[in-house]
């Protein structure tokens, strides 16, 4: 029981410090996160709680497998999928609502290297997902710091929050894996936001804080003729 507690306590440090309003991550109720919790279950923020004010009791563990069974076989609307969340709550008594992406997550979670998840909704880079030509500025690494605290990032177009969105993340995901030698650390929800995967919070934090940096660099390259793309090469 330590170490589960021991997980949310750092998994409600690490929505405080994404939700911090100096960081200009998210706003309102924006943005969720999550975190193991044991082999079969994680931990996910409430619908409607904000990240800046979070504590233990917005967190609710959920079972993974009957979340990712909310992906399999019919389209369900916004309202059936929230039913389908609140019943796969591991404490039916628990009150509040599982986040509208749990789905999302649960598919996150499931990656080698991913302990903790951290999605928000930053202006820098929003700045650059909700432009007309999104991908692109993405297509490649700028600086080394970058890939190597990064990786490739995996874009995936724009869904609608809940099942849609989570569908679409495991369109891209599952041939994704197939060609690539290591998960993605980093997902770019077109129109929508980021997710940031990582073994500890700290990786969670710096791979946040690092693609924040990178797109408000590319931003500002496009003043200058656009970004220069350079692979990083390890010594």
């Amino acid at each position: 029981m330590r170490g589960i507690l021991s997980t949310l306590e750092q998994l409600v440090a690490m929505t405080r410090t994404l939700g911090d309003p100096g960081r200009d991550l998210v706003i309102l109720s924006e943005g969720n996160t999550s975190a193991r919790a044991s082999d079969g279950t994680f931990w996910v923020k409430a619908s409607g709680s904000r990240m800046a004010d979070a504590e233990r009791d917005v967190f609710l563990e959920v079972d993974t497998a009957e979340v990712l069974g909310l992906l399999d076989g019919r389209s369900l609307s916004e309202s059936e999928m929230r039913s389908g969340l609140a019943a796969a709550k591991v404490d039916p008594s628990t009150g509040g609502s599982p986040s509208i992406e749990t789905a999302m997550h649960a598919l996150c979670l499931t990656l080698d290297g991913a302990t903790f998840v951290g999605h928000t909704h930053p202006a820098a880079i929003n700045a650059i997902l909700c432009a007309r030509n999104a991908r692109d500025p993405f297509a490649g690494s700028i600086f080394p710091a970058e890939s190597l605290v990064c990786g490739e990032p995996l874009f995936v177009p724009y869904a609608a929050p809940g099942q849609p969105l989570a569908r679409a993340v495991q369109r891209v995901l599952t041939p994704a894996l197939k060609r690539r030698a290591e998960p993605p650390r980093v997902l770019l929800l077109r129109n929508h936001g980021l997710v940031a995967l990582g073994k500890t919070p700290q990786q969670v934090l710096d791979i946040t804080e690092m693609m924040v940096k990178t797109a408000r660099i590319l931003v500002q390259t496009y003043a200058l003729g656009g970004p220069h793309f350079v692979e990083y090469a390890p010594d």
